[in-house]
């Protein structure tokens, strides 16, 4: 457990951070300070020294303490030496490798610092780390949104960046209550032709399998939604199986009941990404379900997975490196000078054709 003062510290500096608390402006006083955290003045005291020795507060005799701008010159350094923070929902596993080695390889061009940080999909780690991106004065910054489906209550700290003139792009999703410049993939387009693919190969009972709380599962719904229409197909919500960020260590369990349930209705069925199609493919081989003789599956992403599995799945290509290259291009043309930047761009995916799908017979 955090001792008292330090609990003070670290909210405070949030406050400081996420804008609530400007530069230059007053803080409550050490008696409001003691009656909102309930705690003697000599921790109060405590928390507002520790705050100045960081830069973060200054006191004025006889006036009061104020908010500084010294811990952004603190941590700003060499203005030669610039720094973009990276913020990733996750490092080490399925696509974002590849993401992280196009804007490491583009920074590099530019001798430019990277400070990586990851969320784990979890907005208390997002605040965090947009906290020491804001505190270490990062020069620019690339996010992939947490939970980006979902109200995120982190908003005030891109504000802050906003008001900073800090820029900053969004890749992979975006918050809708935020008008702030993007790269995605056009998700809808990737389902709509997965679904696509299969309603040409005589497939009329297919599932989908989808993530609620990101941007991407609500758009690759749409496309599988489009494309169910376009073949005339009615949309059978019992086909359409949901899961989140803390249901997913679940996703196997819940994923064996949906296809033991649904095993004689569904002749196909379009994944989330590439992870979800091999743990539907592994699912099958243990209930003795044959791909793609007795169902077809199409992932989405041409993650590795898909590109050195002993069974090739069928997939969509997703730009990955390049557009991890890209963000980082836009970042470092934006801090050149240039206003001219497009705030939007979508990637079209493609269809790879592996070994999951089967052409039914009339």
């Amino acid at each position: 457990m955090k001792p008292k003062y330090q609990v003070i510290m670290d909210d405070i500096k949030s406050k400081i951070l996420s804008g609530e608390y400007t530069i230059f402006e007053q803080i409550p006083t050490e008696s409001v300070l003691q009656e909102t955290y309930n705690v003697s003045r000599h921790t109060v005291r405590k928390a507002i020294l520790g705050l100045s020795n960081e830069g973060f507060l200054r006191s004025e005799k006889g006036s009061g303490t104020y908010v500084s701008n010294q811990y952004q010159s603190k941590s700003s350094g060499n203005s030669n030496n610039k720094t973009i923070g990276v913020i990733t929902t996750y490092l080490s596993d399925y696509i974002f490798p590849s993401i992280i080695r196009g804007i490491e390889g583009r920074l590099n061009k530019e001798n430019y610092s990277l400070l990586l940080a990851s969320t784990n999909n979890d907005v208390e780690q997002e605040k965090k780390a947009l906290e020491m991106m804001l505190s270490y004065g990062v020069d620019g910054l690339i996010v992939e949104p947490t939970k980006s489906n979902l109200y995120n209550p982190n908003i005030a700290y891109y504000l802050s960046f906003m008001e900073q003139n800090i820029p900053f792009i969004m890749i992979n999703a975006y918050y809708e209550e935020l008008d702030v410049p993007f790269l995605c993939l056009d998700d809808v387009q990737s389902s709509y032709l997965a679904t696509r693919e299969l309603t040409s190969k005589g497939h009329t009972q297919i599932g989908l399998i989808s993530k609620e709380d990101d941007l991407q599962g609500k758009f690759r719904m749409k496309g599988y939604i489009k494309a169910l229409g376009e073949a005339k197909l009615s949309f059978q919500p019992e086909h359409v199986f949901s899961y989140n960020t803390e249901t997913k260590q679940d996703l196997y369990a819940n994923l064996k009941d949906f296809l033991i349930k649904y095993r004689d209705d569904l002749t196909a069925i379009v994944c989330y990404n590439d992870e979800v199609g091999f743990v539907v493919t592994n699912l099958c081989r243990q209930l003795g379900i044959s791909i793609p003789e007795e169902l077809s599956i199409i992932g989405q992403d041409n993650s590795y997975m898909a590109q050195n599995a002993n069974t090739k799945l069928t997939t969509l290509t997703h730009p990955q490196e390049q557009m991890g290259q890209d963000a980082a291009d836009w970042v470092i043309k934006r801090l050149q000078g240039r206003k001219d930047l497009p705030n939007e761009h979508y990637y079209q995916p493609v269809l790879i054709e592996g070994e999951t799908v089967k052409e039914l017979e009339e």
